[in-house]
């Protein structure tokens, strides 16, 4: 079985660098940003995505098209999936000027935000850690980001809510770069780019593709 596959960038050189169209409903979405920059954060992804299908499964990203339901209320949002392959797992995300997208079968989530250095966000961290996750992280803010990150990428897989992150302890798991992790018989890979902390999460150890020039450090 083929290894996930994990692709990530900044906006810009996404853009540069991959071609593509929208559906209809993703363009209808991303007319709905107010701010050119998260309107484009958000076709980078949708384009990326595609492309990094398109090469796990050996076609074109034009013969793949994304499909998004929301299983409340019918909307076009929720998880993401390809309507002619139903069966590969898709994820994605973007934060400011960056996004990635993992594919794969079994379960993937990916995840990517801004951390800046400083105190940590108390009211994000009571919401997101467990106590002993609460005190592994301290008041250092880019600890409390990467726990997010990683829970994060468990909600995108279908095996945790944002209502219950507290149920799910992750403290045993080193705060800082290091090698691969695995957790519980699931794979964590990381990477930062500048100030962004990113991490995909996958049933089997899965392949990074870093696009652009821009230097990123990676947990493999």
């Amino acid at each position: 079985m083929r290894s996930p596959l994990i692709f990530a960038g900044h906006t810009d050189e996404v853009l540069d660098m991959v071609g593509g169209t929208l559906t209809d409903a993703e363009r209808a979405r991303a007319d709905r940003f107010t701010r050119e920059r998260d309107r484009l954060d958000f076709v980078a992804a949708h384009l990326l995505v595609r492309h990094c299908a398109a090469e796990f499964l050996g076609t074109r990203a034009c013969l793949l098209t994304l499909v998004q339901s929301c299983e409340q209320c019918g909307g076009p949002h929720g998880r993401p999936r390809f309507a002619e392959e139903p069966d590969l797992s898709v994820s994605m995300s973007h934060t400011r000027g960056y996004v990635c997208a993992a594919v794969g079968h079994g379960r993937v989530g990916v995840d990517a935000e801004h951390a800046t250095e400083g105190p940590a966000d108390q009211s994000l961290a009571s919401i997101a850690l467990t106590p002993a996750e609460a005190r592994l992280v301290g008041q250092d803010n880019r600890k409390l980001i990467r726990q997010w990150v990683r829970k994060e990428a468990l909600v995108k897989r279908g095996e945790l809510t944002l209502d219950r992150l507290r149920e799910t302890d992750l403290s045993g798991l080193p705060l800082d770069d290091g090698a691969a992790l695995e957790w519980e018989g699931r794979h964590l890979l990381e990477w930062t780019a500048g100030s962004v902390i990113a991490g995909a999460i996958t049933d089997s150890p899965a392949r990074l593709r870093l696009l652009g020039g821009r230097a990123a450090a990676a947990r493999v």
